[in-house]
């Protein structure tokens, strides 16, 4: 009992320190327009859209994802917003966006080595905290904007290697601040202005530096400065050994502080390795509440013979946080292997830390169990059972040999049970409760007997059972968010029972919410649409046509019931998922839809306003204006 005492507190002060963390990388609503456009989301798209990316390196810059500090190639700074954009040597082409004005937080903009052609966008002078701009070795053209000379914080400038030509700016002049300037090898005219870089490099100019040239490159071209040794200046100043010896006193007594530093840091690391070697390697024998004891710690070198290498012919499935991919263990055992990419940015090591702990503490026939985990100094994987027929959404649109869907009528009624089951648990028997916060297709795996099993826990969050809502900064995937975590990032088990509405629609149309109306005769987004639909009562027109009809009348009637009561506007009308699972297994349905048609309007109650358009507002962010994305609190 002293021992799961001991560990229990040791936990809960870990977690508490993780809570910690992730409150701090809450941001704010700053970034966001009145209608909860996300600017940066918008800027960083209208650059993808304007450079030609032959081998892909921007294909995780996805529109339907909320969160850009997830994306390659982007850092984000502590509080949230896009700080660096880092593209160089990417074989990247097309032209600079001047979308990249909006990035008004960027602090780093290296695009180097690349054949990016077109102006300079001259609202680069716009990004204030700009201390990093390298543009070489690229195919720009035209004048060098006079609107840098306004980048008062930029420190290092270069224009390098293209195809620049007029007059360098007099603006220049004015950054006192520049360690380095290189203006090497383009076809820049004089005058030159009097520059103050530390650095000047301005070869390679021929108007400039050619033979008839006035002006003298190699006067112009400086090398850092350079100071004479302090013995020297010692030497020839009054008082210098004084002064010197005054120096090594500050310098010692400066370096004790400092190995008294270094002494305290090593015992807090090896305090918190101590701390983790008890959270990951705690045996079920001590506390069989306590369900870890099934997680293994593989070694890298394992984990890389079992994926060959991690072979992109072995790819499952990839998202913001990482990749999927199948491997086979020494023992014959097929797993899933997700490699978190870039885990040590913003966010990554807590979603590593996340998926390990949630998993850990719920475990269903309905949820996703965790075979264990490898980390290193550059590496966070984590390790899964091998689920066979994949997710529901890679196979909705799936035909069998025979020409008929793989996920018949029954197969889908099914997966609507089992992940209302396994949702029900993490809402109302796991302690704390556990919110999903992404639910949808994507995320519900099929093993070998198509049983729906819940997956992908980096956005989960842990809640008290006597706390409502958690507040935080909005993350998942357009299409299933809920309205009020849209609009406020507040999130709790409703949220959840909002998503999995709107998972029901999946199953009964086979479309993809976020992908619906593109391409099709329908306008607006689905859950608009099958509301119209049920109102006409032409149910029938929203079946996935692969069913060819080969379904049961009355149970979709039902399922649409069960998935309008879980997608009302407001939250406190919808359904705890305990009575969505009575309902799909006939129970009770039928007075919850009766008492939900019986209300009276919401103005008439309490004082409740009218929904807004929310509906409306979907329609024209996520489906007319493919390069806007949504975003909350930030």
């Amino acid at each position: 009992m002293e021992k799961r005492g001991i560990f229990r507190a040791l936990c809960s002060c870990w977690l508490l320190s993780l809570l910690s963390l992730m409150a701090r990388l809450e941001v704010t609503f700053s970034s966001l327009s009145p209608s909860g456009i996300n600017y940066e989301v918008v800027a960083l798209m209208a650059i993808k859209v304007g450079l030609n990316d032959p081998y892909n390196v921007l294909e995780n810059w996805d529109m339907n994802s909320v969160d850009p500090c997830s994306w390659r190639m982007v850092t984000c700074s502590p509080d949230g917003y896009v700080s660096a954009l880092g593209l160089p040597s990417q074989n990247l082409s097309g032209i600079l966006s001047p979308g990249i004005g909006n990035l008004t937080n960027l602090q780093s903009v290296l695009l180097q080595n690349n054949a990016i052609s077109g102006s300079i966008p001259a609202v680069l002078g716009k990004l204030e905290k700009l201390q990093t701009l390298d543009l070489s070795s690229n195919k720009f053209s035209g004048n060098i904007p006079d609107s840098l000379g306004g980048l008062k914080n930029l420190n290092y400038l270069r224009l390098n290697n293209n195809s620049l030509t007029g007059l360098c700016p007099v603006s220049l002049s004015d950054l006192e601040g520049l360690t380095l300037l290189d203006l090497s090898f383009n076809n820049l005219s004089v005058p030159l202005p009097k520059l103050s870089a530390r650095t000047l490099n301005i070869v390679g100019n021929p108007l400039i530096c050619g033979k008839n040239s006035v002006s003298n490159c190699s006067s112009v071209s400086l090398d850092p400065i350079s100071y004479p040794p302090d013995d020297l200046k010692d030497r020839s100043q009054p008082g210098g050994m004084r002064n010197r010896r005054i120096i090594i006193a500050l310098v010692a007594s400066v370096g004790s502080v400092l190995f008294v530093f270094v002494v305290v840091a090593m015992v807090l690391w090896w305090h918190y390795q101590h701390i983790q070697d008890i959270f990951f390697d705690l045996n079920e024998q001590y506390d069989p509440e306590v369900c870890f004891g099934h997680l293994k710690r593989y070694s890298l070198k394992e984990l890389r013979l079992a994926t060959n290498n991690f072979n992109p012919k072995n790819i499952l499935g990839q998202g913001g946080y990482g990749i999927v991919y199948k491997g086979c263990l020494r023992d014959g055992t097929l797993v899933a292997v997700k490699r978190l990419k870039d885990y040590n940015a913003l966010g990554g090591e807590i979603q590593f830390q996340t998926e390990v702990e949630m998993i850990s503490l719920a475990v269903h026939r309905n949820l996703l169990r965790l075979y264990g985990f490898c980390t290193t100094e550059d590496e966070r994987l984590l390790v899964y059972p091998f689920m066979p027929n994949g997710s529901v959404a890679s196979q909705l649109r799936e035909l069998n040999i025979h020409g008929r869907p793989v996920l018949d009528w029954s197969r889908r009624k099914r997966i609507a049970l089992g992940t209302a089951r396994g949702l029900l648990y993490l809402h109302e028997q796991c302690d704390p409760k556990i919110i999903h916060r992404d639910v949808k297709a994507a995320n519900i795996l099929l093993d070998e007997d198509f049983e729906a099993i819940v997956g992908d826990f980096g956005l989960a969050k842990l809640l008290d059972h006597q706390e409502s809502h958690v507040t935080t900064a909005v993350r998942g995937t357009v299409g299933h968010i809920a309205p009020e975590y849209l609009s406020t990032g507040q999130s709790s088990e409703k949220t959840d029972v909002f998503g999995f509405g709107i998972l029901l629609l999946e199953l009964i149309t086979g479309q993809k919410a976020v992908d619906f109306g593109r391409g099709t005769n329908q306008k607006g987004v689905m859950l608009h649409w099958v509301m119209k639909l049920h109102q006409e009562k032409i149910l029938s027109m929203m079946v996935d046509k692969d069913l060819k009809y080969d379904y049961n009348k009355v149970e979709l009637e039902e399922m649409v019931q069960v998935a309008l009561l879980c997608t009302q506007y407001y939250p406190a009308r919808r359904p705890k998922m305990s009575e969505v699972v009575r309902m799909l297994e006939g129970d009770g349905l039928n007075e919850k839809w009766e008492a939900t048609q019986s209300l009276d309007t919401p103005k008439s109650r309490s004082g409740e306003q009218p929904p807004p358009k929310y509906l409306d507002y979907m329609e024209e962010s996520s489906l007319d204006i493919e390069a806007i994305e949504l975003s909350g609190p930030r």
